[in-house]
């Protein structure tokens, strides 16, 4: 299905790294590049979605309300999963500084 590929990328991307054995900070960009790849890829979305957005409202007959409600859900969805997976590594992060050592 590609209605929700930036969704699965962003799960693939993750279970990619998940799945990788731990190694040093220069394992070919590991997390940080999921992260950004995945961040790309909302953007790209949005984007989209705006574009489909402004062609409805002005009246392209290419466009139908349908594809365009789907892009700006496929785009609310892939950036409110991207931002849960923002909160949870801040929250980790927060509980591996708040440890006594």
């Amino acid at each position: 299905m590609d209605s929700i590929r930036p969704v699965e990328s962003l799960l693939s991307q993750i279970e990619t790294v998940r799945a990788r054995p731990a190694a040093g900070s220069d394992a070919g960009g590991g997390f940080g590049a999921a992260m950004a790849a995945a961040l790309k890829d909302v953007s790209a979305a949005q984007a989209g979605a705006a574009d489909m957005q402004k062609r409805f409202q002005m009246e392209d007959p290419k466009v139908g309300l349908e594809d365009t409600m789907l892009a700006m859900n496929k785009a609310t969805l892939g950036f409110q999963s991207l931002l849960q997976t923002r909160n949870k590594l801040v929250q980790a992060y927060s509980e591996i500084m708040n440890m006594q050592v």
